[in-house]
């Protein structure tokens, strides 16, 4: 289940990495029982001591009774040797003396009998004592030697045990919606998502709006994965761009009508549909092949601004299309609106006029990166921004459905500055082709409320800075929700890698970069680590923090904890068929080098380790995803067509 062991799934959008726990640490292992901490077990002398001397006392009066009697027998033989005494009588006093001192010599031999008795069983009853006891330890050493033998073995597993599991959700998901995050954190999550979509297969697109070179990173591993990634960095691109060239007039029309109202947030239906009109009316007259500085110059022959002389001059119109242009509308009343109209289109489409205008042949692309370039105005990026989303709207409506979801996946990074109808049409065209749609919010506006995690969506919640922001986010997750937050990731998100300097552009100069990558390189493990700033610092930090950081921190999804999630940290709910789901991940490209990470989820793999040994063996056997090879997906759908109309 290692990454070494698995592939990555073309059926699965991988949004992060999950720190979980299958087995619990074990904490210290277990004390020996050791004799040492045991009080001696042995008889006491001073016990001795005191008993004798107790006896000896008891039987002083007895000895005393006995030397007395011995002296009275002595002293009865001197007398009876002297014959004053009778030796009838003496011998009758000898053995009446001696008979006495026998009698007392028994009782002082029973007295130290007894004391010896006691003193015998107290030393059995020790003895006793320290054989239970030894008993006692080495029933206590078995039973630590098996306590040990147990904890080694789960030691063994929490060393050994996955910490990091892939999140994902199915490619049945329309599109994922990516609420609040900081450009540090969107350039990790959308290096994660776009690199396993590129190393899976599928070709991807990012519209990059947020003017931090959130993709950076992404460039650069899909140049070491031996592809040649095109970025355009608008407006200084904008001449070899020529994104929606090929559309046909009423499309155009409808493209230019939307990039017109990027100013005007309050405009209506009828609005929008006269601005139409009026720039399908003008196409008309251009012809099929118009480009957007003949539509400014035929605007400005309509709004009456300028001399025309000059435009006739330089071959933007010709006399003929002058003369249509002017009796397009007639006379009356109504003339002053069209004048405005068309003034205020010309207005805005201004910056569009060196729209392809040096378009290139270029070289097919699985990684495509159209850009803002920061030092622009930001009106004008709006206004450019949108007509990128609106012309890939209609190139996806007029392609056909991809046989395979999420082959072509179209990433838009600060989509929050996009009108909520753009984005409407671009759902919808994405849903309908089944192109994978994945956009980035840095507020919640009330059109990004609107459209969050609308219809079959994935919602994933990165740092929330606005307390109103974190507030709506943390009740559409739920606040009941506990989540577990690894220190790894507070720590390599404190130190992680910034975003220093904006893109390059490759367009015009894709021949001269034929050696700026590695043919043939696939190891994506060794491309995120050598390519990206996000696996050269957890290279680093790898081996001072994942040892001895071993540990995570649960939290409420609360406002002031969404306030001050990590970087990366991004919280991941979608709807499954067993209710809603809600995931802590973090999208940090660079775990998938760590030796503890798995390409599997966490329930999953949970599920087969839990499965019965017996049912494994003996039932039949499941796919595996994490060895067999990917399904046969049929061929790619066609691609989608960036050039120019011949």
């Amino acid at each position: 289940m290692h990454p070494e062991h698995a592939q990555l799934q073309a059926d699965r959008i991988y949004l992060g990495w999950q720190y979980a726990l299958l087995h619990p640490d074990p904490g210290p292992p277990p004390r020996r029982p050791s004799p040492a901490h045991e009080a001696a077990v042995e008889v006491d002398p001073e016990w001795v001591r005191r008993e004798r001397f107790n006896e000896d006392m008891l039987n002083r009066p007895v000895k005393i009774v006995r030397a007395f009697m011995l002296l009275l027998a002595l002293l009865i033989v001197g007398v009876s040797a002297t014959g004053l005494l009778d030796w009838s009588f003496a011998a009758v006093g000898l053995a009446a003396s001696l008979g006495v001192a026998g009698f007392c010599t028994y009782a002082v031999y029973q007295g130290d009998r007894a004391v010896r008795y006691r003193i015998e069983e107290r030393r059995a009853a020790v003895e006793r004592i320290r054989q239970e006891r030894d008993r006692e330890l080495y029933r206590a050493q078995e039973e630590h030697a098996a306590r040990y033998r147990e904890w080694a073995e789960k030691k063994e597993r929490f060393d050994r045990q996955l910490t990091w599991y892939a999140v994902t959700v199915p490619d049945e998901i329309d599109r994922v919606d990516v609420a609040g995050g900081t450009l540090p954190g969107w350039s990790a999550l959308i290096t994660l998502l776009g690199a396993t979509r590129l190393y899976s297969g599928g070709h991807l697109t990012v519209l990059d709006l947020s003017e931090g070179a959130v993709a950076k990173d992404l460039i650069e591993l899909a140049r070491r994965g031996g592809d040649d990634p095109l970025v355009w960095v608008l407006p200084v691109d904008l001449p070899r761009l020529d994104l929606g060239a090929a559309l046909p007039p009423e499309a155009f029309a409808d493209v230019l009508a939307h990039v017109v109202s990027v100013s005007e947030e309050h405009r209506t239906t009828r609005d929008l549909s006269f601005d139409n009109a009026i720039l399908e009316r003008v196409l008309e007259v251009l012809g099929a092949n118009a480009t957007i500085n003949q539509v400014t110059a035929a605007l400005r022959a309509l709004a009456q601004v300028g001399d025309p002389r000059e435009d006739l001059r330089l071959g933007l119109i010709t006399a003929t299309q002058l003369e249509r242009i002017g009796t397009l509308f007639g006379r009356g009343v109504s003339d002053r609106v069209v004048i405005e109209r068309a003034w205020a289109l010309e207005s805005q489409l201004r910056k569009l006029e060196t729209l392809g205008s040096e378009a290139v042949r270029l070289p097919p692309a699985r990684l495509r990166v159209v850009s803002m370039d920061r030092q622009a105005g930001v009106f004008g990026n709006r206004v450019l921004g949108t007509y990128v989303a609106t012309a890939l709207t209609h190139i996806l409506r007029r392609s056909p459905g991809s046989e395979r979801p999420w082959y072509h996946t179209i990433i838009v990074a600060g989509a929050d500055k996009l009108r909520g109808d753009v984005l409407d049409r671009l759902m919808d065209a994405c849903e309908t082709s089944r192109t994978g749609l994945v956009l980035t919010y840095r507020s919640l506006t009330p059109t990004v409320r609107e459209r969050l995690g609308r219809g079959h969506a994935a919602v994933a919640f990165m740092r929330l800075g606005n307390a109103e922001d974190a507030r709506v986010a943390s009740e559409h997750v739920g606040t009941e929700h506990r989540l577990e937050l690894a220190q790894l990731t507070e720590t390599i998100s404190a130190a992680g890698a910034g975003l220093d300097g904006g893109y390059t552009s490759t367009v015009g100069q894709t021949e001269e970069d034929e050696e700026a990558h590695v043919a043939g390189r696939t190891d994506l493990k060794e491309d995120i680590t050598e390519s990206t700033e996000w696996g050269r610092r957890a290279t680093k930090a790898l081996g001072e923090t994942e040892r001895v950081l071993h540990r995570s921190r649960e939290f409420l999804v609360e406002p002031h904890e969404l306030q001050q999630l990590p970087t990366t940290s991004v919280i991941v709910t979608d709807a499954t068929a067993q209710g809603r789901r809600v995931r802590l991940a973090d999208a940090n490209p660079a775990i998938l080098t760590f030796p503890k990470t798995t390409l599997g989820e966490f329930e999953e793999i949970r599920g087969r380790l839990l499965e019965p040994a017996a049912e494994r063996e003996e039932g039949p056997r499941e796919p595996n995803p994490f060895e067999d090879a990917p399904p046969n997906l049929g061929p790619p759908p066609p691609r989608l067509d960036w050039r120019r109309r011949p």
